[in-house]
């Protein structure tokens, strides 16, 4: 739907009419009273509202009455509007309005777009264009028309030939010869293959033209008020992504996922010799006041003899069986034996060694950046994507307004010379951070404080920790610059309010340091 303060813009832009009519501000075929409210927001609103929850928004006679003094002081400017009793563009809003309506800017914060508007309503064609209209065609409903109508009534009331009889009728052979006749059927059959004229137009010539031109004239006036909202193409296009920058970039990421460039190579398993697994001796019978019936059955089945019912031949050999489990004596064993035994050992202990030092855990390569966890920062985790990524400043309020969702931590894709990506990860909450994942840590923005590094390793020390990682700081260029941030090694990145072309330049800053 077409709002007050978007037609405005475009009229001005492009240079056409806007007509002031009674009450009524019309653009093209659109028209809306003068004291309609926009939903461009009053300075003083943007962040509150009155005790009821209303807001306060410019008049569209606000707005036309500035673009039509817009050469004027603002102090001239004030006593003209309040001598016709016209409320005023605030001192504060007037740079950010122009620069919205001259079209340097594509939007404004103060654009509520949760407000109210009033639906237009359709302006009819004024009495004065009818009349011009009028004056440029004839009335072909009084002269041309009766005029036509008169003709065909003649041709009506025109006196019939003389009816035919029998008497009249001769025989066509009597008339012509036999080759007269064939003649003239060849002849009428040659004209109807190249002619064909229709008996209706006769005499009626220029008078049914203009007719016809007429009605011509009528369909283009129809049509050329016709209005073209989406096309099969139309539709299909998308305001903010862009399928070469963002599709391939994921595309080309999955395919290198696959290809493994991104997988540690892994180490080759040993193998180790298997041994024959060594069988634990069965175990005496213990004792056990809560078993006392089976420790009595046990007593009384060998008649005091001590024999262990309960243990098994299973494993043993017939030798081990009869001698039963003699010491043996130490030999002394031979220097082939020796290196043979070790040659059996070193392999079973670098399996162990190969063992304990094989990772259980596939380790994290992906560069850590850290951001302020406060509101109050330019960036956060609501625009980091859109900032380090497409290099694209937009504020935390937009994206808030847009309905996005904050994110714990936001996993960023750069491409790199050679169609290359390289994926980097943005946290705003370093305490979740192990000991292996501080040597991750790349970059670092800066807010000002130095509480803001409490908690972190080197002592929370800022200038030690900006020894080891790299540090940038965002602010507008108007502001003036924090007294640590002056007195650190940080590098500072400038941003302007309303020039969003000057972003892509100021943000490629960080990653050129980055790179450094």
């Amino acid at each position: 739907m077409a709002d007050p303060l978007s037609i405005l813009r475009q009229y001005n832009v492009n240079k056409k009419e806007i007509i002031e009519r009674e009450n009524n501000i019309i653009f093209g075929e659109f028209s809306w009273p003068k004291t309609v409210k926009t939903n461009y927001l009053m300075w003083g609103y943007r962040f509150r509202s009155n005790k009821d929850g209303s807001k306060e928004y410019y008049t569209l006679e606000c707005l036309l009455f500035l673009l039509k003094n817009v050469q004027l002081s603002h102090p001239v400017y004030v006593r003209q509007a309040a001598a016709e009793n016209i409320p005023v563009v605030r001192r504060p809003d007037r740079k950010d309005l122009l620069a919205y309506l001259n079209g340097e800017t594509a939007t404004s914060v103060s654009i509520d777009k949760s407000a109210p508007l009033e639906i237009p309503t359709q302006v009819k064609r004024a009495a004065e264009e009818g009349a011009e209209n009028a004056a440029k065609k004839p009335r072909f409903e009084e002269m041309q028309v009766q005029r036509v109508k008169q003709q065909l009534a003649a041709r009506l009331d025109a006196p019939k030939e003389a009816s035919v009889t029998v008497d009249n009728i001769k025989s066509l052979s009597e008339a012509m010869s036999v080759e007269r006749i064939a003649a003239i059927k060849a002849k009428r059959l040659a004209k109807k293959r190249t002619t064909i004229k229709s008996q209706d137009d006769i005499q009626l010539g220029s008078d049914l033209k203009v007719m016809l031109d007429f009605d011509v004239d009528v369909t283009k006036d129809i049509v050329s008020r016709e209005r073209q909202w989406r096309t099969r193409t139309t539709i299909l296009q998308s305001t903010g992504k862009i399928f070469a920058k963002n599709i391939f970039a994921l595309l080309q990421s999955i395919k290198a996922r696959e290809d493994g460039r991104h997988r540690p190579p892994q180490p080759t398993p040993v193998v180790t010799p298997r041994t024959n697994p060594i069988k634990p001796l069965p175990q005496p019978i213990v004792y056990n006041r809560y078993d006392q019936e089976r420790f009595i059955r046990q007593r009384e089945e060998t008649e005091g003899f001590k024999i262990d019912t309960m243990g098994t031949y299973h494993g043993m050999t017939l030798k081990s069986v009869t001698e039963g489990n003699q010491p043996k004596k130490p030999t002394q064993p031979t220097p082939n034996q020796v290196q043979h035994q070790s040659q059996q050992i070193m392999p079973a202990a670098q399996a162990r060694l190969n063992s304990s030092t094989q990772p259980t855990k596939r380790v994290s390569r992906t560069p850590i950046i850290v951001i302020p966890a406060a509101n109050t920062s330019l960036i956060t985790m609501y625009n980091a994507k859109e900032i380090l990524q497409d290099l694209r400043f937009v504020t935390t309020e937009e994206k808030k307004k847009g309905g996005e969702k904050r994110n714990n931590e936001v996993l960023l894709q750069r491409r790199k010379e050679g169609n290359l990506t390289v994926p980097y990860r943005v946290i705003d909450n370093p305490g979740k951070l192990g000991p292996a994942d501080w040597d991750r840590v790349v970059a670092v923005f800066v807010m000002g404080p130095a509480w803001q590094f409490k908690g972190w390793p080197w002592a929370g020390n800022p200038v030690e920790i900006f020894s080891k990682i790299c540090a940038f700081h965002l602010k507008y260029d108007e502001m003036k610059l924090d007294s640590n941030v002056s007195r650190w090694a940080v590098c500072v990145i400038q941003l302007s309010r309303t020039k969003r072309h000057l972003d892509r330049a100021a943000l490629m800053v960080f990653w050129e340091k980055l790179d450094k």
